[in-house]
């Protein structure tokens, strides 16, 4: 979720799932040790729980990090050896770290020791054409005995040569029976399912056999889905309306622009908010308005919700 699940994507996901847990966009190691902490760290508190996903492969470096994650106030650092990026194998960490547990054990030891909060890990089940599941396996036993133990699994393997980031996310096979194997080996860990989950019966259902589900882009896309699963999981649970969501959108983008943020780095998480409903259309076209976005007035976002919300009423009158 690099460029996607930032502080602002976070805010507006916490509007609609009051009890997930929220992830940030992986961040390296470089960019938090060289670049502007405070611009890459700084959330709002209504986030929690928040984790702090780090991209990197050096014990003493991810230590850092870490550390500074923790200070500013994180709930968990989660390592990522799951994505397939070319432009994160040049940094020799993402999936390819698969290849090599030892290492990622020794990171994983160093960021334990560096702080209190939990220490996890995100990973795909093989590399390439790894298929057998004694690969997956032996990673999870290797990252368990180092002391890890949480393990995010997105069920398909991680092809690093051939393969876009979005056809990673596609094309190899999805191997739930892989995973639901990996609890019952393991079954003194937290284990997390990813892949190809859209709704909240699919939740269900996985949840019978693992400890959690993550959602990535399905929920960027059609966001509202993490209302509706929340109430799916808590029948006495009454779904926020979509109305109310962008009330709460607005109320924060208003305080963000008066610190100088962009109206649009906060309106373009939203464009899936009405997905699937007739006024979709209206809700984007004004969101995504430039010369609306440029007079940088979060009034715009009230603007949208009258807009839909009326065309609603009159398609249903």
């Amino acid at each position: 979720m690099m460029d996607w699940s930032d502080r602002h994507c976070r805010y507006f996901f916490r509007q609609l799932a009051p009890h997930a847990r929220v992830y940030s966009e992986m961040l390296t190691t470089g960019a938090l040790i060289h670049g502007d902490v405070a611009r890459h760290l700084d959330f709002d508190r209504a986030e929690h729980p928040v984790a702090l996903q780090l991209g990197g492969s050096e014990p003493a470096d991810l230590a850092h990090c870490a550390k500074l994650g923790e200070s500013w106030g994180y709930d968990e650092i989660n390592l990522n050896c799951g994505c397939p990026s070319e432009r994160v194998q040049r940094g020799a960490f993402g999936a390819c770290l698969m290849a090599e547990p030892h290492l990622v054990a020794d990171c994983v030891k160093a960021m334990q020791d560096a702080v209190a909060i939990p220490v996890t890990i995100k990973h795909r089940l093989g590399i390439d054409t790894i298929e057998d599941y004694n690969f997956v396996r032996r990673f999870v036993e290797i990252l368990s005995v180092a002391g890890c133990r949480t393990f995010i699994v997105h069920a398909r393997n991680a092809i690093l040569k051939g393969l876009s980031p979005k056809d990673n996310r596609q094309i190899p096979a999805l191997k739930y029976d892989y995973v639901y194997r990996l609890k019952r080996e393991f079954n003194d860990c937290c284990i997390v399912i990813n892949g190809g989950i859209t709704s909240a019966t699919e939740i269900t259902d996985h949840l019978q056999f693992v400890d959690g589900v993550m959602l990535g882009r399905s929920a960027y896309h059609n966001p509202y889905v993490l209302t509706q699963i929340e109430a799916g999981l808590d029948g006495d649970r009454k779904p926020a309306a979509r109305a109310e969501v962008a009330t709460a959108m607005w109320a924060y983008a208003n305080a963000q622009v008066q610190s100088g943020t962009q109206l649009r780095t906060i309106t373009r998480h939203m464009l899936g908010l009405y997905h699937g409903q007739p006024n979709a259309r209206a809700w984007r076209r004004l969101l995504c308005d430039p010369a609306r976005l440029a007079e940088n007035s979060a009034d715009l976002i009230l603007e949208a919700r009258q807009l839909v919300e009326e065309e609603a009423i009159e398609i249903s009158a």
